[in-house]
């Protein structure tokens, strides 16, 4: 996600409340998010796949269970900061654009959100 940053740019103080999925190839790791859920609103972050594994379904395989699992645990409203360029990726998934906007590293983003239905 930040290759080029060391992993202090990546870690956040709440990450220990977070619950991270991990999407193995045999032994490596190859994908990772993390969802962080705070009663019926949850947001998911650090979403990536190694370089040499996109574009191969294996970042849909995970956001797929990722979303599951939030649905599950009774969340209404998912989102994330999706990085500007990669917003149809989303969309396939339900997110809808929303209207904030932020930079961070020189990279521009948008938050999308989804709405579980009522089950």
């Amino acid at each position: 996600m930040w290759p080029e940053m060391d992993l202090d740019y990546v870690k956040l103080k709440d990450d220990d409340e977070g619950t991270h999925f991990g999407l193995f190839e045999g032994e490596q790791l190859i994908a990772v998010v993390s969802l962080f859920v705070n009663g019926e609103e949850a947001q998911f972050r650090k979403f990536a796949t190694l370089t040499s594994h996109q574009n191969r379904g294996y970042g849909s395989r995970l956001l797929t269970y990722m979303l599951g699992e939030a649905e599950r645990s009774g969340v209404k409203r998912i989102y994330c900061n999706a990085r500007s360029g990669k917003a149809s990726f989303y969309e396939k998934f339900g997110f809808t654009v929303t209207e904030q906007t932020f930079a961070k590293g020189g990279k521009d983003y948008i938050v999308m959100e989804r709405f579980f239905e009522a089950s």
